[in-house]
């Protein structure tokens, strides 16, 4: 890839809508954008003054007018590439807005690979690595919770925290580095229990990061909720009702379900993937058998289990199988058609060893609500945050983990052999580590695949 070509791409969704933009940015977008438009009294861009907007028409090679446009101009480094960009509106409408866009490439400009105008920001230094992340976060975010997370990620929360950190231990290593090789000079020693201290008290910190880690990959990806049981006990009913709509098709015949059927809901602001899955059973029909597979799987990928039962009836072979199979996950137990009397014992659900085991009738909407506050009370403590640093992408916490590991290894060299030196050596790793994050310290080739994942136009 050419870092410093000039790079164009449209920048809102492809479709029909009253405005498209198509971004242009690096140091030849002025000139690219002046060899297509015309302004008023056939105006050029010569006299285009940063943070100003020009009223005109883009044409292609034979003069032809495409579309009227209004185009913005940031000159760097004050925009968010921190180099000279173009921002051209035009009418919204997929035809339109790919014309324009082939006139900005033939004029000049490189198609931009997906997040490269994020990932030019990154190169440039307007913005690290963690900060790069969450605008991808902000774009998928599902609820209001996750978009305010990703923003306070965007704006340096991460950042700010893992280089207060890093800051320590650059300070123990310095320390250590002067004992180490200048013991003649007139300097204070650091001792094996001051560098043991300042460490243990490190390790803290990351601790207080890792801590939050579960909360905040639900609050970026979602809290993954697989419903299960044999069929026709209610899942789909339930998977309606928690989303108020009909979603799943509901019918009195056992396997109507067929494959899994995934929706979002927010319970205070987390977003909740609801995933309705087929009964699983043992059957002859191969569609139904691929059905129960899916549906194993599900369960296996799934944070959370809602595992309903028919209240009406005695538990059966499949129950059981299916609680058997369930037994190492995050699950609740809906004892669903309430309405219709119980005939299942509490004794026989003791091997479920759960708390949170709930009396509901989907039909007339007995104890749905406390379906929501069994989840806050299992992932949250009962309380949803909403304030804070939170840690949520996957890999910032392995960085972390791997920083402490590496923190701990310095422990234990002091622990042993007590030479500041040698655990010297393992601070330094740990340092490395958290500079992965910020993208202080991380190899090419990985930086390059976390922008690929980014969409175009950002």
């Amino acid at each position: 890839m050419k870092e410093f070509d000039t790079i164009a791409a449209i920048a809102t969704s492809i479709g029909e809508s009253g405005i498209s933009i198509i971004r242009v940015s690096g140091d030849k977008s002025k000139d690219i954008v002046d060899s297509i438009f015309i302004g008023k009294n056939n105006r050029k861009l010569n006299d285009f003054k940063t943070y100003t907007m020009k009223y005109g028409h883009i044409i292609d090679k034979k003069g032809i007018k495409l579309d009227e446009v209004i185009i913005s101009y940031m000159k760097g480094p004050k925009s968010f590439t921190a180099e000279d960009t173009i921002e051209i509106n035009c009418h919204g409408g997929v035809i339109g807005t790919n014309r324009i866009l082939q006139e900005v490439i033939r004029a000049g400009a490189r198609m931009a690979a997906p997040g490269e105008f994020t990932k030019r920001a990154f190169l440039n230094g307007r913005i690290d690595l963690s900060e790069a992340e969450a605008v991808m976060d902000i774009i998928t975010a599902k609820t209001e919770l996750s978009m305010k997370s990703a923003l306070m990620q965007s704006e340096g929360s991460i950042s700010r925290e893992i280089k207060k950190i890093r800051n320590k231990l650059l300070n123990v290593i310095a320390h250590i580095e002067v004992t180490v090789d200048y013991p003649e000079e007139d300097i204070e020693e650091v001792t094996a229990g001051e560098v043991k201290d300042d460490v243990t008290s490190i390790i803290g910190e990351i601790d207080l990061l890792l801590s939050t880690a579960d909360e905040g990959k639900i609050l970026r990806e979602g809290l993954s909720t697989v419903i299960v049981g044999k069929p026709n006990v209610g899942k789909s009913s339930l998977l309606n009702a928690l989303v108020k709509e009909k979603r799943a098709i509901v019918t009195d015949v056992p396997g109507t379900t067929r494959d899994a059927i995934e929706e979002y809901i927010s319970i205070e602001g987390i977003p909740v993937k609801i995933v309705d899955t087929a009964g699983i059973r043992e059957t002859e029909d191969i569609v139904e058998k691929i059905g129960v597979e899916t549906s194993k799987q599900k369960i296996d990928e799934a944070d959370l289990v809602i595992l309903i039962l028919d209240w009406s009836n005695k538990l059966s072979k499949e129950d059981m199988e299916i609680i058997k199979y369930i037994k190492e996950k995050k699950y609740i137990v809906l004892l669903n058609k309430s309405d219709l009397g119980g005939k299942i014992e509490r004794e026989e659900l003791q091997s479920l060893k759960s708390k949170y085991i709930t009396n509901i009738s989907i039909k007339t909407g007995e104890g749905l609500n406390k379906v929501k506050e069994q989840i806050k009370d299992l992932f949250f403590k009962g309380e949803i945050k909403t304030e804070g640093v939170f840690v949520t992408n996957n890999r910032h916490k392995e960085a972390l983990i791997r920083a402490k590991e590496n923190l701990e290894s310095s422990l234990n060299a002091i622990e042993y052999t007590s030479a500041i030196d040698l655990a010297s050596i393992d601070i330094r790793n740990a340092w490395t580590d958290l500079g992965d994050i910020t993208g202080e310290a991380l190899d090419e080739d990985i930086i390059h695949k976390i922008f690929s994942e980014f969409c175009l136009g950002k």
